[in-house]
């Protein structure tokens, strides 16, 4: 038995809320055992409507928790993992797309391990078209290779996790972090020295708004910057001098030129897919 925890706002589209609904339930080889939704402040009318044929659809399955005002992500997030009823927690974005055996693979290896704290995947990215897709963001696999590799860049691609609710709520659960939240979190959790994993398979097809990462610049990025090496260092997660390099290097990015950014961005930081 698992749960799975989504938060909506109200710039979702009903009809990608739909698609991520219909990868979560009609087309998963393991169902969830309770889905709770959380409404990050007031919504759409049209997104309330395609809840109310979910809430119809699912009855006691789908719990919706009401928040009278717009909280952010973070809090959002904390309010329904408290309200998850089961240990073993996925997380969904709603306007992904979830492969249909991902719940299956991630809860087998829950149920073999019970050691591990969070379970991710990798991603296929794509923008209007699932048949379509831009690239790939590639994450380790193992315990030693993400540890290292969250030094530089968060070990997990978001959307894709599964976790232990009692040790997400051990290490403070979500916390604010300017666009950041999860990395925060990962950080959290890999500073207590539990056990994280990546599976090599691709869980969740994530929709991506073109010209997103280009438009990741600015002060507040740098200030959302400098909280993350200030984590860092608190945690003792990486040596101050290679984490105040980092900082400085990932600071210059944010005040690139938008086209630059997303260059860079599309080169190194993810994988072409080959049609």
């Amino acid at each position: 038995m698992f749960s799975v925890l989504i938060s909506i706002y109200y710039k979702e589209k009903p009809e990608h809320f739909n698609a991520c609904m219909k990868s979560i339930w009609d087309q998963q080889t393991l169902k969830p055992t309770e889905i709770v939704l959380v409404e990050d402040g007031p919504l759409t009318t049209e997104l309330y409507e395609s809840i109310a044929v979910w809430s119809e659809r699912l009855q006691q399955t789908l719990r919706i928790i009401k928040l009278q005002d717009n909280v952010g992500t973070g809090k959002a997030k904390n309010i329904g993992l408290q309200n998850c009823q089961y240990e073993i927690v996925s997380i969904v974005d709603t306007d992904d797309i979830s492969v249909s055996d991902r719940f299956e693979k991630q809860i087998k290896c829950f149920e073999a391990d019970s050691e591990l704290v969070i379970l991710g995947g990798q991603i296929t990215e794509f923008v209007d078209d699932i048949t379509s897709p831009s690239g790939m963001r590639i994450v380790p696999l193992d315990n030693p290779a993400l540890r290292q590799y969250a030094k530089k860049q968060s070990p997990f691609n978001n959307m894709t996790i599964s976790y232990r609710k009692s040790k997400i709520m051990e290490v403070g659960g979500y916390q604010h972090h300017l666009w950041m939240e999860d990395y925060n979190l990962f950080l959290r959790v890999i500073a207590k020295g539990y056990k994280i994993q990546n599976l090599p398979d691709v869980l969740v097809y994530a929709r991506i708004d073109n010209g997103m990462h280009a438009r990741r610049k600015g002060y507040e990025y740098i200030k959302s910057e400098k909280q993350l090496l200030n984590l860092k260092k608190e945690l003792k997660i990486q040596n101050p001098i290679h984490a105040n390099i980092l900082f400085l290097i990932r600071s210059a990015f944010r005040l690139m030129p938008s086209s630059l950014l997303g260059k860079i961005y599309n080169t190194f930081l993810r994988k072409k897919v080959h049609k």
